[in-house]
């Protein structure tokens, strides 16, 4: 019976008193994983998928990049470069990865690419230009506007692009 009473003790002070959240958080990041599968599973488009998918990458190396950052302490310079190359790496290699294993079901083109790669371009590059637009306004001004500013920035701009990318589908092509 001694042996099992620090797990719930120490599970208890891991749940109980949490560090403080980052802006892109491991329980945000699990939680966009679990929507994508589910968004599978629901049969909504994959350019629409794919840009949720790129907002689950694009936390996901933001979050590396911070946990980088904490261990080793950078320069600005090296700063600014390290983030984007991060970036881009991640989304290379997930592509990447999905053409060389057959993940990427053709359901259709955009433009000529496949709807999720599609998404994933297009959400990715969204995502990106909304962090560094985040961040100016935070460093400009000293603050944030209002709480939790970085999420549903990231969020709505994420469901303004899905809402964009359903009506170009519907209607336009």
């Amino acid at each position: 019976m001694r042996k099992f009473f620090p797990v719930p003790l120490a599970l208890f002070f891991l749940i109980g008193f949490p560090k403080a959240a980052l802006a892109h958080c491991p329980l945000c990041v699990a939680g966009a994983g679990a929507g994508l599968t589910l968004s599978r599973l629901l049969g909504i488009d994959d350019s629409i998928t794919g840009v949720w998918l790129a907002a689950f990458l694009g936390a996901t190396a933001f979050w590396t990049y911070s946990a980088l950052n904490k261990k080793i302490k950078l320069t600005e310079i090296k700063k600014k470069v390290l983030k984007p190359l991060i970036y881009i790496a991640f989304f290379g290699l997930t592509i990447w990865s999905f053409y060389k294993f057959n993940l990427v079901v053709k359901h259709g083109d955009i433009f000529g690419m496949h709807k999720l790669t599609f998404g994933m371009i297009v959400g990715g590059l969204v995502f990106y230009l909304v962090d560094i637009f985040d961040d100016f306004l935070i460093k400009r001004k000293g603050k944030v506007f209002f709480p939790y500013q970085r999420i549903i920035v990231s969020l709505g701009s994420i469901f303004l692009t899905s809402v964009a990318i359903y009506v170009l589908i519907n209607y336009f092509i």
